[in-house]
């Protein structure tokens, strides 16, 4: 599918993309691969790691910008929406902002992507965008909604969107693992409930699924990839084992255990051998044969949460992934 394509990758200097490109390249041969984002210091380190590879191109642009998304997607086939405002508490302090990014710049992305003729659109989402408690959240979930109905939104053209949505990825800047480690020599570690569990998965798994995603995809789907979990206490235990553990509260706008699927969802929801599928309640595409192919559907009520879900990692897993992954970890 990427061999001889010109793939475009928003926010594509943050740790998805330092994943999703040199995966790209080397599994396939694509004519061009495009890093859109409006750091241009980011840019410049990560044009460093590319520099002998003609077939990486780096664009400045913000997904506010509606023009500047029409330049950029000239000539593009396939596009992967990583570009958001991320952290909760920046979002619930400029939410204004949180909404320019997450709900504006999904709407501009649509409307180019149709209009320049990209031929398949993935945007990243997250746990966060089911029954949402913050504003990232909810922003998020805005967001997989405009990519689901987009799709219908195109008409006759035939850009297609879809959306996969996984949780906590272990080792980027963002997650808790390289914080322990951070701090894990001043003897005590912060854990804010001790009941609190997490989600477990790779940047690699998440590129996996995205690539999924554009192979299977009909339109309006979100992909959910089975993953196990694991009880922040635990984790804390396996980086630190000598550490204090201390209990300090859970932040504004934190779960205690993270949610991809709800209650609301399971009407929708299809289950396969290594991901769950959210199809689209809109134009009765759930009942779809093309987009249900092999698929079970799941129990009413059904919810995939962290706290019940049935797979959990092993503290040997996780200090296998830790000695391979030690020399990245919180880097990208």
């Amino acid at each position: 599918m990427f061999n001889d394509a010109s793939i475009l990758v928003t926010g594509g200097t943050g740790s998805f993309g330092h994943t999703f490109v040199p995966m790209l390249l080397e599994r396939y041969n694509p004519r061009r691969v495009i890093i859109f984002s409006r750091d241009e210091m980011k840019q410049w380190e990560m044009a460093k790691l590319f520099q002998d590879d003609l077939r990486v191109r780096f664009f400045i642009g913000d997904v506010r910008d509606r023009e500047r998304l029409y330049r950029a997607l000239d000539g593009v086939d396939y596009v992967v929406h990583a570009a958001a405002t991320k952290i909760v508490p920046t979002a619930e302090y400029n939410p204004f902002e949180c909404v320019k990014t997450n709900i504006n710049g999904a709407m501009n992305l649509i409307d180019a992507c149709i209009d320049k003729g990209v031929k398949r659109v993935v945007a990243l989402s997250t746990d966060k965008a089911s029954s949402p408690i913050n504003l990232y959240g909810a922003t998020k979930l805005a967001s997989d909604k405009l990519f689901v109905s987009g799709n219908s939104y195109a008409g006759g053209h035939e850009t297609r969107f879809a959306v996969v949505r996984y949780g906590n990825v272990m080792g980027s800047r963002g997650s808790v693992i390289p914080f322990f480690m951070s701090v894990k020599d001043k003897g005590v570690l912060p854990i804010t409930d001790a009941r609190m569990t997490r989600f477990m998965i790779s940047l690699e798994e998440g590129v996996e699924l995205v690539w999924h995603a554009f192979e299977d995809m009909e339109g309006g789907e979100i992909y959910v990839k089975k993953i196990p979990s694991m009880k922040v206490t635990d984790l804390a235990r396996v980086v630190a084992p000598e550490a204090e553990q201390k209990i300090v509260g859970i932040r504004p706008g934190e779960k205690l255990h993270e949610q991809m699927i709800g209650a609301e969802d399971s009407h929708y929801t299809y289950e396969y051998p290594e991901h769950f599928k959210i199809l689209p309640a809109i134009n009765s595409w759930d009942k779809d044969a093309n987009r249900i192919k092999d698929g079970k559907k799941v129990e009413e009520g059904f919810v995939y949460s962290s706290d019940t879900n049935r797979e959990w990692m092993r503290d040997e897993e996780l200090l296998a992934w830790i000695d391979v992954n030690r020399q990245k970890i919180g880097r990208i």
